[in-house]
Parts: structure tokens; C-alpha cells; sequence
């Protein structure tokens, strides 16, 4: 990881208009960095708004107000030839390898579509070689080129799904979920490949989860959603040892043990959430941890805590940890 930022997201908000006069505020004012070689791994609740921050980080969707800027560029600016390189140097990799590949194209063609689209191989020969090498590079093997999906498992599918994005030699990549549609046994697999990956391209990530204790083993730096808020943000050692912020203990007191004695000695002090997360079409006022919080006061419900550094780079959004 270097000092240089290679993504800064600055009030970021994204709305979907539902019509009659609905509006669900999916992101609502989100704010973080992330340097290059980093990664950077984005937790909350389904529902929170993670995979839509990813998505309009990347472009896919339009932005509702506040800025992302990729190595200083305002990507919703983006035009013509500068918006053709982003969508190359930027790469998603999808939750659901069995919706995210098409069924009815060879492997070779799959892999091979950023090399299409960019013209990034001068011959059929010089395409056959770098498919080749991609597949390799992802623990798969050349002759798995000229099968189609149905042929492989979960865990196959997201490694020929890994390899497309590697395809257009990306510097950024935002991984939606990238295991949690796999078995257990093949998720260390995939996120280990993943980290040698990137250390050895230099790669930069934003791992969107809502497995904690895997996005503790890949991640530099935490963010914890909520409600289309960022509740806590810190390196992953800190949050892991020292979460200021209710939400973010609340939800690392729910991570399970593998150990029954040890498990049953956690249940008497697991912090468990009261009530439902409130709708993102009409969120209260104020915090919007607010209804849920033990430490909520009048003042949670009536404003809005601002994300403060509360020192050495730990963010936080609670009036309960300002004092």
C-alpha cells in the first residue's frame, strides 16, 4: 500500500425515484479513501446500501449528489476516450457466478470480451495465449477454455469470472460479495488467491462483505454501513479490537465462535439489536442508528452525527463516543 489515493468518495449520495413520491435513499452521504494497493472492506446488513456505493463508485450508476474521484478525476465527468480507459482500469466482480457469466459462450469468449472490446490482442493466436494465461493465473487450467458454464462448480465460476476482469489489466477493482454465494470450503481458497493477486499486480480493492471475520483476513482498512450510512471506519486491527461505534459492536459481539464452551460464555454478554432496520424510503431523523441504539439520547433523534476522526485515522459517527 502507498500514500497515493487512488479513490476518494466525498459525500456520496444515490437515490432511486420509486414514483409517488417515493425515494429510496440507497447511499445517504458516505465518505471514505482508499490508497493504492489497498483494500478497503465495506460491511453492513443486506440492504444497507453497500453493492449500490460499489456500483456508483464504478459508474453504474449515476450519482444522486457529492463526488468520486479516481486518481483525482471526477468519474461522472468522465467522456469520450477518459471514460473508455476508467471502464478499463475499473472492475467489478460480481456476487453471483451463475447470473454474472452467460451460459452461452465458451469460457475462452467470456475471458476474452474486455480483450474484444479494448482491441488488447493484435491475433487469434496472441487472444488463445493470453486466455491461456489468465486461466492459469486464476487455478484453473487451458483446457477449461473451450467449455461452457453449466460445466463447472461455484467456486470455478468465480475464478473464470475473476479472470474476465483480469483481463483488461485493471489498477481498481470492487469484489460485490465475491464469496459468499460459494461453500465455506472454497471461500479461503478464492480469497487467498485473491490477496496473491494483488500483491503481485499491485492491485487495489474495495471487498464489499457482510462476513466480518472474512473481511478481517483480506482487509487493510474497515467501513461499517448502515442504512445507507457510514456508521465507523478504521484500520481492520483497531475495529476489530477497540469498535467505538454500537452498530459495529453489536455486530462483531454476533461473529460465532468455533468453540462451544467458549460460545457459551458469549451468550450472556452478545449485544443483540433490538427492533427492525428502519425503511431507506422514509428514514427517521437524526442518527440513523437512532431506534436500534442503547445509548440513544433526544439528541440521536434529532440530529445527524457527522463521521469524526477520533484519532489516528478512526472515524466514527456517534454522539455516545464524542462525549
Amino acid at each position: 500500500m502507498t500514500e497515493k489515493v487512488i479513490l476518494e468518495v466525498s459525500h456520496l449520495k444515490k437515490y432511486f425515484d420509486l414514483g409517488h413520491h417515493n425515494v429510496l435513499k440507497a447511499v445517504d452521504d458516505v465518505s471514505f479513501q482508499i490508497h493504492e494497493g489497498e483494500t478497503l472492506g465495506l460491511v453492513g446488513e443486506s440492504g444497507c446500501g453497500k453493492t449500490t456505493c460499489g456500483r456508483t463508485c464504478l459508474g453504474m450508476y449515476k450519482k444522486t449528489d457529492g463526488t468520486v474521484r479516481y486518481n483525482g478525476k471526477d468519474i461522472h465527468a468522465l467522456k469520450g476516450a477518459e471514460l473508455f480507459a476508467f471502464k478499463k482500469e475499473a472492475q467489478m466482480i460480481f456476487q453471483d457466478p451463475y447470473a454474472s457469466l452467460n451460459p452461452r459462450m465458451t469460457v475462452s469468449d467470456i475471458v476474452a470480451e474486455g480483450l474484444d472490446v479494448h482491441h488488447m490482442v493484435k491475433s487469434k493466436a496472441e487472444r488463445a495465449e493470453r486466455i491461456y494465461e489468465l486461466l492459469v493465473m486464476v487455478g484453473l487450467n487451458k483446457e477449461h477454455a473451450n467449455r461452457f458454464i453449466h460445466e463447472f462448480s461455484g467456486g470455478q465460476r468465480q475464478r473464470i469470472g475473476i479472470a474476465r476482469a483480469l483481463a483488461m489489466e485493471p489498477k481498481f477493482l470492487v469484489l460485490d460479495e465475491p464469496i459468499s454465494a460459494l461453500d465455506v470450503s472454497i471461500q479461503a481458497q478464492v480469497v487467498n488467491m485473491l490477496i496473491r493477486l494483488q500483491r503481485e499486480m499491485n492491485l487495489t480493492y474495495l471487498f464489499i462483505a457482510h462476513d466480518l471475520s472474512m473481511v478481517k483476513h483480506i482487509s487493510e482498512r474497515v467501513g461499517v454501513m448502515y442504512l445507507g450510512g457510514m456508521m465507523e471506519i478504521t484500520s481492520s486491527e483497531e475495529l476489530y479490537s477497540h469498535p467505538l461505534h454500537p452498530y459495529t459492536q453489536a455486530l462483531l459481539s454476533a461473529i460465532p465462535i468455533p468453540d462451544p464452551d467458549v460460545e457459551d460464555q458469549r451468550n450472556s454478554s452478545r449485544i443483540r439489536l433490538q427492533g427492525e432496520v428502519p425503511s431507506p424510503i422514509n428514514p427517521p431523523p437524526g442518527c440513523k442508528f437512532a431506534g436500534r441504539c442503547r445509548y440513544a439520547t433526544d439528541r440521536c433523534r434529532q440530529e445527524t452525527p457527522a463521521l469524526k476522526d477520533m484519532g489516528s485515522g478512526h472515524f466514527v459517527a456517534c454522539f455516545a463516543v464524542e462525549g
